[in-house]
């Protein structure tokens, strides 16, 4: 059984189809759900939750059909907004304990899962403060531990790196993947960053104008592409390129200075060294080329 399934989904705000006829299924791991600002991102998640109720398909998660079971699946999912949802006159402990009292534990269990969580996502003495006086990177802290409060199967995060410096979005990052791979909750991560997809996802949805551009698996999508290789010499650019020429071999620079060689049909890769031998330099850097997966959205999105 799918963690989630959605058929020809469809979900309106007023004349405005947010969602139209979106299908897709996920059996566990980590998604990335990657689009454009307003392509349907956060109303595919807050459908997932029950906020929002499809006008048309169905939604189920965990087997149950959604929103009519919301309240029983929300208690086995955990959500880090996109907007700021902590209360800046409490502290984390407080704030926590109580996400952690709504999901029904004893203030004694609550209190411990807090400390549990706060020490997981790296908030220090910090705890006790009131999080106002808190920079941007703590609260995306914040909002992780409350997601995981209650120990989730489940986690929908929606731009979790909003606001954050490069360092700061790496260690959120990192930490996300350690939370999937330690332990094994299904996630979905919302957001327009393809890096961000690339450095924490196994899977990917493109979401375009509501509805599905693509899906697959990342490995997959960046396949070897045939007769195509990534190669960088040492010297003696002018003479190596000769040499490819002269061999009907085609070639293109690119942005990291290596070269995008395509070979001809039937032609043994072992002829770029031959070829750099004769031109007396050598190759520094070679290996198959893969598809950009960048490209791929880009053409899957429809644009140049």
């Amino acid at each position: 059984m799918s963690v989630i399934e959605l058929r020809d989904v469809e979900v309106c705000y007023e004349d405005l189809k947010a969602l139209n006829g979106v299908t897709c299924s996920i059996d566990g791991g980590t998604v990335g759900l990657l689009g454009p600002n307003g392509a349907g991102k956060s109303t595919l998640l807050k459908t997932l939750l029950g906020f929002n109720r499809a006008t048309k398909g169905s939604v189920t998660v965990f087997g149950m059909d959604m929103p009519k079971n919301a309240l029983k699946v929300r208690m086995q999912l955990g959500y880090m907004p996109e907007r700021e949802s902590v209360s800046p006159k409490v502290s984390a402990v407080s704030f926590i304990t109580y996400c952690g009292r709504l999901f029904g534990m004893s203030r004694v269990d609550a209190m411990e899962r807090t400390h549990e969580v706060l020490n997981y996502v790296g908030l220090g003495e910090a705890r006790y403060r009131k999080m106002e006086t808190y920079s941007t990177g703590m609260l995306q802290r914040v909002k992780l531990a409350q997601a995981l409060v209650h120990d989730p199967k489940l986690l929908l995060l929606d731009e979790p790196t909003n606001g954050l410096d490069p360092q700061g979005r790496i260690e959120l990052l990192e930490l996300i993947k350690e939370v999937a791979g330690r332990r094994k909750v299904t996630i979905i991560l919302s957001s327009h960053l393809l890096p961000d997809i690339q450095h924490v996802c196994d899977n990917v949805i493109l979401i375009q104008g509501g509805v599905v551009a693509l899906a697959g698996s990342i490995d997959e999508l960046t396949a070897v592409v045939d007769r195509c290789f990534e190669v960088r010499i040492r010297d003696n650019k002018d003479g190596f390129l000769t040499g490819l020429a002269e061999a009907g071999f085609t070639w293109q620079d690119q942005q990291d200075g290596n070269l995008f060689v395509t070979a001809p049909d039937n032609t043994d890769p072992r002829t770029l060294f031959e070829i750099a031998r004769a031109r007396e330099t050598q190759i520094r850097h070679f290996r198959p080329a893969r598809h950009s997966l960048t490209e791929i959205f880009t053409q899957a999105a429809g644009k140049e």
